[in-house]
């Protein structure tokens, strides 16, 4: 009775408001009832959220491992949020703008707004199960898109239907097509203002080269943007969402036949003949089933049958299905998870040759390493056949090693469920495992992978070859590119040197497509990645992940030093050294190697006098080379190597007693003062430089080359694009990879390898002296 006198209200309605929330209360049952019904998001209602505990574990035909991929801000992260919250795995609809959506969960990534790393969650929706990786659009993040298709059955591509496609859906697409990953489109933002199906559709044929199913058309555009029309069911789906805040959770479907918009009925009706002409024209099955019986009335086409041939043609990658909405606006994501549960494959649908070799024991492979401060090295691996399960030992056959897992846990973003046990086409993450690296192949024992050779072998479709017999059954690993941007990495004291190299070696392992090295010439650590984004999030990494401020500088610039003119010089030294008196004298010629192959970084080259040869004994002579190459490290310009120099031992004349080390001391003396006689000139490394570019931007590539001394040596051609070869000095490409970008709005690529070594004209070689001196 206190209860009820406090609460004001009765026993039967207070139960309805803890099911509906305290905001209630003023407007009655009735009214939350009808709340209920609706799903409205409720931050205070804990068992409105599913855990990942509680995800279905179907048969094997029912799981869909899928990766979101797309150019930045397609809205990639923003419909990888609707999903989870509408598959019933979120409390409430994340902001990429606000910084709390699920996966992208990494500080720089809430501060910049854009996806860094790809992050992993699973899900169910309608009794299948969806692992999905949400990947990066930044072309300095291409690595992530790569590994995460190498282990993906099929992916959505998002697209910006004011923008069609764009220069990372290209790379993007690219990467698909290597991997032969089903896709389906899906041009979010609709709702914007400059929003086109057509252009989009036309971009898609144009630029992707592929050949678009279109499975629904939108109704209205721009902010009149309200539904779809699902031209395989003939249904209009409308969401009524008059805010932002509201979820788009409830949206009202209907028969097309009901519409009371004549023209929108008109354009359907056409969309969906068009569309079974297209999959008739695709597949045979289809064509002869239309022309059994359905060759008059497309419209007596039964939508199962439709929807079967769909799934046939996106399989064999002959089209892809064309989706609409906008995820922000929380309208059309819904179906699109079920075009994903209905189109794209599930894993005992594609086909790995290797795997079914294993037949029931475990086969995986690892193909991501995050670094958890907790629990060590996290491994990523994506089960192809048997199951796996924790405290097991695993051999890991690229290395040869066996290790033993720990745990094994179900990604989450960065909220880790521990599961007893994990079955083929899915994938998990383990602990433990301390060798494994991006792109190993894990399997149960050598017992397992020794049965497995001895099918391949016993099929024919494997030869037994000396020391190959692990190879064979290695799964193909993660492509990684080639590095572009370099730079120097310094910590603030040499106390913090280790630090460092633990961190790098850390990130290293994370990042495939990070490189770290030390410049042999200038002793710096030099940072190797794909962009200057890339290596500014490892920097703010570094310093908060690892407590180190470390300071990024530009590359020094290897340059060598040869001689102008042929010199022979004398030269003494007498020295007392205690009692001990030492006197040497040294004759020395120097003239420069007329060589036209000036790339190799040791020409140089000793010769003797053949008198003086006879009378040195070895260990002269190796005392005397000593001091000629130690002379040969520093340059008489500005200290650089010394190459392109060739140097006779005239004569060589010793005191007894005289030490080898002062003998040593006395040639690179004599040395120096004939390389100083000889004239200075510095050499440059010149970079081999291959740019793949559309002929749009050619000319804009070539006018940027030519302010970098560049000199073009071919102009190809390779499809729609034109391949620009060409040698710069390496000391202009200082951050051309931005530039490059820049100029062509991403819609190019290019690799740099060192070419040879040349001479600087004269004017450029006082510029740099000057600058070296501090006097530019």
């Amino acid at each position: 009775m206190r209860l009820r006198a406090v609460l004001g209200i009765g026993i039967g309605t207070f139960s309805v408001l803890v099911g509906g929330g305290k905001g209630l209360l003023k407007n009655g049952p009735q009214t939350c009832r009808w709340r209920l019904q609706g799903r409205k998001q409720y931050s205070f209602l804990p068992d409105d959220v599913k855990s990942p505990r509680a995800v279905v574990n179907p048969d094997i035909s029912k799981i869909r491992n899928i990766g979101i991929m797309a150019h930045i801000d397609a809205g990639k992260t923003t419909t990888t949020e609707r999903m989870l919250y509408y598959s019933g795995y979120t409390r409430a609809l994340g902001d990429v703008d606000d910084g709390d959506t699920v996966t992208d969960f990494m500080d720089q990534e809430r501060e910049r707004g854009i996806t860094i790393q790809s992050a992993a969650v699973t899900f169910d929706w309608k009794k299948h199960r969806i692992n999905l990786i949400d990947t990066p659009g930044h072309v300095d993040f291409t690595l992530e898109v790569e590994r995460a298709l190498r282990v993906l059955d099929g992916a959505v591509a998002v697209f910006d239907a004011s923008a069609g496609v764009e220069a990372q859906t290209l790379t993007v697409w690219r990467q698909a097509e290597k991997h032969h990953v089903p896709c389906i489109c899906f041009l979010n933002k609709m709702d914007k203002p400059g929003a086109s199906l057509h252009f989009s559709i036309e971009s898609i044929k144009k630029k992707l080269k592929a050949n678009p199913v279109l499975l629904q058309i939108p109704i209205g555009s721009g902010k009149s943007f309200t539904g779809l029309i699902d031209l395989i069911t003939n249904q209009q789906m409308t969401w009524r969402v008059k805010s932002r805040a509201e979820d788009g959770r409830v949206f009202e479907t209907k028969s097309l036949s009901q519409s009371d918009d004549p023209e929108l009925l008109q354009d359907a009706m056409e969309a969906r003949a068009a569309l079974i002409e297209q999959v008739a024209d695709l597949d045979d099955e289809f064509a002869e089933l239309l022309l059994g019986g359905y060759g008059e009335n497309f419209d007596a086409v039964p939508p199962a049958k439709l929807q079967e041939a769909v799934r046939r043609v996106t399989l064999a990658r002959k089209g892809v299905p064309v989706l609409c909405g906008s995820s922000l606006r929380n309208k059309g994501v819904q179906p699109l998870l079920d075009a994903i549960t209905a189109y794209l494959p599930a894993p005992n649908e594609r086909h790995h040759d290797l795997v079914r070799w294993y037949q029931d024991d475990l086969c995986a492979l690892a193909f991501k390493v995050v670094h958890d401060k907790q629990r060590g090295p996290l491994v990523f691996v994506r089960i192809y056949s048997g199951t796996m399960k924790p405290q097991s030992a695993v051999l890991n056959i690229n290395r040869n090693n066996t290790e033993r897992m720990s745990r094994l846990l179900l990604p989450f973003a960065d909220q880790h469920v521990e599961i007893s046990s994990l079955t083929a086409g899915n994938i998990a993450l383990c602990v433990g495992l301390k060798q494994t690296v991006t792109g190993d192949t894990i399997v149960s024992s050598k017992a397992s992978a020794a049965a497995a050779v001895r099918r391949a072998q016993k099929e024919g479709e494997g030869e037994r070859k000396r020391g190959g017999e692990q190879a064979s059954l290695v799964l193909a690993g993660v492509e990684v590119p080639e590095p572009v941007f370099f730079c120097s990495i310094e910590p603030p004291t040499m106390s913090k040197q280790a630090d460092l190299e633990n961190a790098l070696t850390c990130l290293q392992r994370e990042d495939p497509s990070l490189k770290v090295r030390v410049d042999p010439d200038s002793g710096q650590t030099v940072l190797c990645g794909m962009g200057e984004l890339h290596i500014e999030i490892l920097h703010d990494r570094i310093r908060r992940e690892y407590g180190i401020e470390t300071h990024l500088g530009p590359l020094q610039v290897a340059y060598r030093e040869t001689i102008l003119q042929s010199v022979a010089t004398t030269d003494m030294l007498d020295r007392t050294v205690g009692e001990r008196r030492h006197m040497v004298t040294v004759s020395v010629a120097v003239c420069p190697i007329m060589d036209d192959d000036s790339s190799s970084l040791t020409s140089c080259e000793i010769t003797y006098d053949e008198e003086v040869e006879e009378q040195l004994s070895p260990d002269v002579r190796d005392a005397v080379e000593n001091g000629v190459n130690s002379s040969y490290l520093q340059g008489p310009l500005l200290g650089y190597p010394v190459q392109g120099v060739s140097t006779m031992i005239q004569s060589v004349s010793m005191e007894p007693g005289t030490s080898l080390a002062m003998l040593s001391a006395c040639v690179s003396r004599c040395m120096l003062k004939a390389l100083r006689q000889a004239g200075g000139q510095v050499l440059e490394p010149v970079m081999s430089l291959e740019v793949t570019v559309g002929e749009e931007h050619l000319s804009s590539v070539l006018g940027d080359l030519a302010q970098r001394r560049g000199a073009i040596r071919d102009i190809q051609s390779r499809h729609d694009s034109k391949v620009l070869l060409a040698t710069a000095p390496l000391a202009e490409m200082m951050g051309y990879s931005t530039a490059l970008r820049t100029l062509t709005s991403g819609n190019a690529t290019f690799s740099l390898q060192l070419d040879i070594y040349e001479a600087m004209n004269p004017q450029h070689q006082n510029a740099l002296l000057n600058k070296m001196a501090g006097l530019a």
